[in-house]
């Protein structure tokens, strides 16, 4: 009964991970939103002089709802920060809009995690989206007699390996991620826009955020693990 119990064990253990995660970041952000910088740049106007100083004036700022739920747009070439980050002077705020600005560096100067990441998008979105059918459709074939049943293998293992290229795009994701937050803080201290206390504060805000992104890994891990031991049991 191990397979059974190891099974759910596992998606537990996803669970927290995930919990743990999430919690870690918004606790930090919280802590550091109550943070003001003392130079009083908010993360539009600590963005704006990162992307300037950058040669990246032509790169638009964009204010949108939600929380943390800042991103750089490669395809409009924008960057749209959550209001709270947008209009914020703290340090978590600035950190986060730095963090953006470096996506945005990475694209200008062709960093090659992130032209990688990039080739392989597409194709990570069809394996992840056909991944669970093929598992559906070996399970439905090895129902219907026992001389089928190897053909159902197959479809399921194929759509386990499927599955698999999310991990391998969660891999490839997080030296595009470090180096965001490395440049970030980087730029933040090298031109004075926040002290080291507060350069402290920000540093723990994007470590925080970063370890959501090995957690999805991790998490990506322990699925193709959980499926390859409920299916592998199943062979047997």
């Amino acid at each position: 009964m191990f397979w059974y119990y190891g099974g759910y064990g596992l998606l537990l253990v996803c669970v927290l991970i995930s919990l743990f995660a999430e919690l870690k970041v918004h606790s930090a952000y919280k802590r550091y939103s109550a943070v003001s910088s003392q130079k009083g740049y908010t993360g539009y106007t600590a963005a704006r002089q990162i992307l300037d100083s950058n040669g990246l004036s032509h790169v638009a700022i964009e204010k949108i709802g939600g929380r943390l739920s800042d991103h750089y747009d490669p395809r409009a070439n924008v960057i749209r920060l959550s209001a709270d980050v947008y209009d914020g002077n703290s340090v978590a705020a600035i950190g986060v809009a730095a963090h953006e600005c470096g996506h945005a560096v990475q694209y200008a100067e062709e960093y090659k995690p992130i032209v990688f990441r990039n080739a392989i998008v597409k194709s990570t979105n069809f394996c992840s989206r056909i991944s669970f059918i093929l598992i559906l459709i070996g399970v439905l074939i090895s129902g219907i007699s026992t001389a089928a049943d190897n053909a159902g293998m197959f479809f399921i293992y194929l759509g386990i390996v499927a599955f698999s290229a999310t991990a391998f795009f969660q891999l490839v994701t997080l030296p595009v991620e470090f180096n965001a937050s490395r440049r970030a803080l980087a730029t933040l201290s090298g031109q004075n826009m926040l002290n080291e206390e507060e350069l402290e504060g920000s540093r723990k805000v994007l470590g925080a955020a970063a370890m959501t992104y090995v957690a999805a890994l991790v998490v990506s891990i322990l699925q193709i693990a959980r499926l390859i031991l409920i299916f592998g049991r199943r062979k047997n």
